[in-house]
């Protein structure tokens, strides 16, 4: 499959520490877990690929018409939002930097006041 497609990923990492088992974030609850953004991504031709969920460290890249998209920081930062409420994710990676710091800490700062 193309990365296009969105439904590619890399060979988990193992993560010895847990007793030789891969941590990992299964694909689909991820791409659920992206919800209403869904629909806009859609809408707009965007395209959210899964590149690798080993470790509890979910890396994504919005592509398609997300691609020089002047919303695609908002999208990321509704995204990021969703997926670090998910129990078995440590950390959200936007691979093409989609996902400014400021807005990074401003969302983490809002899920510790939950």
């Amino acid at each position: 499959m193309t990365p296009r497609s969105g439904n590619w990923l890399k060979a988990p990492r193992m993560d010895w520490k847990a007793g030789g088992r891969c941590r990992m974030v299964d694909k689909q609850t991820i791409l659920d877990s992206v919800g209403p953004v869904q629909a806009v991504l859609d809408a707009h031709d965007g395209v959210v690929n899964v590149v690798d969920t080993a470790d509890g460290i979910i890396m994504i890249s919005l592509e398609g018409g997300c691609t020089g998209c002047s919303a695609t920081p908002m999208t990321a930062m509704q995204i990021y939002y969703s997926l670090m409420k998910l129990e078995d994710v440590n950390d959200v990676v936007f691979v093409n930097g989609e996902l400014p710091a400021y807005m990074r800490t401003f969302i983490d700062d809002k899920l510790e006041g939950e």
